[in-house]
């Protein structure tokens, strides 16, 4: 298996993780949003075939000081807001669930986030589900809002994990 990003190749007509408005978005938005440059978009496949077992989206966002826990936010400048990573978008096609996949592609996000030269404080997803969020929290992920939907890691703590 390969992680690469999305191009015109990768079959997204039959992608189905079960969760309609990642599969709409995936089979119809994401190429254009790559070729408008608002979101990266990189795929799973396995050698030698087209079709995604799962992708994920990265795009840059920025994060409210005022938002973050206190105890970070009294370490860092005071900006009015700090540069974050989004993983806008993960999923993994249904019938290859439970194998790991998810959580390969979410590290995969997090060495090219951090191999990148641009600067960023924190990682953040939006949880579709609680599902997901409890996908992410049991990865490290501390809530944002109080609906604790927008959830976000450290880098500092991501860069720990490939100490």
């Amino acid at each position: 298996m390969r992680i690469e990003p999305l191009n015109d190749r990768h079959e997204r007509g039959a992608f189905a993780s079960g969760v309609e408005q990642l599969d709409r978005y995936f089979r119809t938005q994401a190429g254009q949003d790559v070729r408008k440059r608002v979101a990266s978009c990189f795929v799973l496949v396995e050698d030698g075939e087209s079709r995604p077992l799962g992708y994920y989206t990265l795009a840059a966002t920025s994060l409210a000081l005022a938002d973050l826990p206190q105890t970070l936010a009294k370490r860092l400048p005071r900006y009015p807001s700090i540069p974050a990573t989004l993983m806008g978008r993960l999923a993994v096609e249904s019938g290859h669930r439970r194998r790991g996949l998810g959580q390969l592609l979410l590290l995969d996000a997090f060495t090219r986030t951090l191999r990148s030269e641009i600067a960023t404080f924190a990682f953040v997803v939006d949880a579709k589900d609680e599902a997901a969020s409890v996908f992410y929290t049991a990865h490290g992920f501390l809530p944002l809002t109080e609906d604790g939907r927008r959830m976000f890691v450290p880098m500092t703590e991501v860069a720990k994990l490939f100490a």
